[in-house]
C-alpha cells in the first residue's frame, strides 16, 4: 500500500467535482451522512449509493455504484472492508479516477485492483478531515 502525498490530495481535492458515496446515509450523526454534507458545503457534487434512500443531500441516489449515470471523480467508501474489492472493480467500471476509502477501512486486493485499473487510491483516510487538515476549510463537526 503506498502512503499518497499532500501535492496528491491536493490535486485530488482541486480536481474533483463530482464524488459517489458509497454507503451514503440519511443519519445526520453518521459519518456517512456529516462527511459528504461537509465536502457539498464546499461545492462537491455528492451522488449517494445506497439500496434504501430515495434522496441524498439534494442529489440523486443509485442502488449501485454500476448505475450512476453521471460521471464521478471521486468514489468515497462508507461500507466494511470485506466489500471495497467489489466497489473498486465498479470504480473502474465506471471510469472514477479516485477510491477513497474512509477512516478504518483497509484492503489490499481493493487497492490493487484501483491501482491497476489507473485510479489513485486513498485507504484509511477521512476525506472531511483531510480536506481540513489542507486547510482548504473548516472541519468537519464530529
Amino acid at each position: 500500500m503506498a502512503d499518497i502525498s499532500e501535492a496528491e490530495l491536493r490535486q485530488i481535492y482541486g480536481s474533483s467535482k463530482t464524488i459517489a458515496v458509497v454507503g451514503a446515509s440519511s443519519d445526520p450523526d453518521k459519518a456517512a451522512h456529516r462527511i459528504p454534507a461537509y465536502l457539498h458545503s464546499y461545492g462537491y457534487r455528492m451522488v449517494g449509493v445506497s439500496p434504501t434512500l430515495t434522496e441524498f443531500l439534494g442529489g440523486p441516489v443509485f442502488p449501485s455504484l454500476g448505475e450512476v449515470d453521471v460521471p464521478v471523480d471521486v468514489v468515497e467508501v462508507f461500507r466494511p472492508a470485506d466489500e471495497a474489492p467489489e466497489i473498486a472493480r465498479q470504480a473502474v467500471d465506471i471510469g472514477a479516477k479516485v477510491l477513497w476509502l474512509q477512516l478504518g477501512i483497509v484492503s489490499e486486493e481493493a487497492d490493487r485492483i484501483g491501482r491497476e485499473g489507473g485510479l489513485t487510491v486513498v485507504m484509511d483516510r477521512c476525506m472531511g478531515a483531510t480536506h481540513a487538515t489542507l486547510e482548504l476549510g473548516m472541519a468537519p463537526a464530529d
